[in-house]
């Protein structure tokens, strides 16, 4: 069965000959510094390209992609608007949001150092005046020609990443988390004028996005956490208020301009608010992170919520690919494979980015594992 096929049946909750295997994105590739470790490891030679400044993951090589089983290849779109400067004797930058990085030796990356509308006393006045980043077409410069080459020349399913932006992420990055969760609850007219800002800006992004790379992509990428490891970051009944209408304008944006799937990666423990996700057109949820609160059982997980919505990843790398062996690591994957892959509607995927303390071993053994035990009938 073809790749795009089985995609259709996943999303469908019909099982399809095999579990889909995905790793490529701004939140999921590999940092820089182990990427050069697992390509020795590999035989491959290349130059490395950095996708996400911030958090120093790259580009996967297509030898790397085949090598590693992936059934997905993602256009990503390209920074802007970002300006490298020193930031307190260290290097960093500012990005298209007027908001200054700075470089971090702990993890190796770049690190929010300072929110441009987290003064005291801000206006609404101050919002409107702020410098709002465009839609320039750099961003999306030459997308088009690599999605068009892989939706004709390959089977592979064709994703648009996301921009790096979302409703409540790029508020507490301009605010400050301190600020913007007391806004919510003292000042929401100044929180609701920021929020449409942001919501304006971001929306107009993906409009011209989807121009772009609509007629060849399947599926397309947003990012907005909502959780931490036991908790909601805002009550139901906030997030509800201030953050769902606008994730769900962007998702109905999205969903107008072209017909793709929306895929959300959305960290923590978000349980609580997984209806609402659904509710507003979330078609595939990531990162279904089984260390934290409510998403341990993902065999319940799968019951309550498998045939509204589609799962994605599951294999957690902040204590599972870090601590285990690598026969371990081929046990949780097809613990997760038969819990979630039940009548389709399951792409595995770590959760999230894989770093310098995952073991080399411990990610070739989840890769290989996915394409020897993600067979349809499953084995439970």
């Amino acid at each position: 069965m073809d790749r795009r096929t089985a995609f259709a049946k996943i999303m469908n909750h019909e099982e399809p000959d095999r579990v889909l295997v995905d790793y490529g994105k701004h939140i999921g590739s590999f940092h820089v510094n182990i990427y050069e470790e697992l390509k020795k490891e590999l035989g491959v030679e290349s130059e490395t390209k950095i996708l996400d400044k911030m958090a120093q993951n790259v580009v996967l090589d297509e030898e790397v992609c085949q090598r590693l089983g992936l059934d997905f290849r993602w256009v990503i779109p390209n920074w802007v608007g970002v300006r490298d400067v020193e930031v307190d004797g260290e290097a960093g930058y500012i990005d298209m949001w007027q908001t200054p990085h700075k470089w971090t030796d702990v993890g190796q990356y770049y690190a929010i150092h300072g929110s441009p509308l987290g003064q005291e006393g801000l206006t609404l006045e101050d919002i409107e005046n702020f410098e709002w980043p465009e839609s320039h077409p750099d961003m999306f410069k030459g997308l088009a020609e690599q999605a068009k080459n892989w939706y004709e020349n390959t089977d592979y399913v064709v994703g648009a990443d996301g921009i790096k932006v979302g409703i409540l992420q790029t508020s507490s990055q301009l605010r400050g988390y301190d600020k913007i969760f007391l806004d919510f609850a003292l000042n929401p007219e100044l929180a609701h004028a920021l929020l449409d800002k942001i919501s304006e800006t971001i929306n107009e992004m993906y409009r011209q996005y989807m121009k772009v790379v609509g007629p060849y992509v399947q599926v397309v990428a947003i990012t907005d956490d909502q959780g931490t490891q036991s908790s909601l970051m805002v009550s139901p009944k906030m997030f509800r208020k201030f953050i769902k209408p606008r994730l769900k304008s962007l998702i109905d944006t999205i969903k107008e301009t072209a017909d793709v799937k929306v895929f959300m990666h959305c960290d923590g423990a978000i349980v609580k608010i997984i209806p609402d996700l659904i509710e507003i057109g979330v078609d595939i949820l990531n990162p279904i992170q089984p260390v934290v609160k409510g998403m341990e059982d993902t065999k319940a997980l799968k019951e309550e919520f498998g045939d509204q919505i589609c799962f994605h990843g599951s294999i957690d790398v902040q204590q599972v690919m870090v601590q285990s062996n690598a026969e371990e690591i081929r046990e949780e994957v097809e613990l997760r494979i038969n819990d979630l892959g039940e009548k389709g509607g399951f792409i595995i995927a770590p959760c999230h980015n894989i770093n310098v303390d995952i073991p080399i071993e411990n990610t070739l053994a989840m890769f290989e594992e996915a394409q020897k035990v993600g067979k349809y009938p499953l084995n439970r």
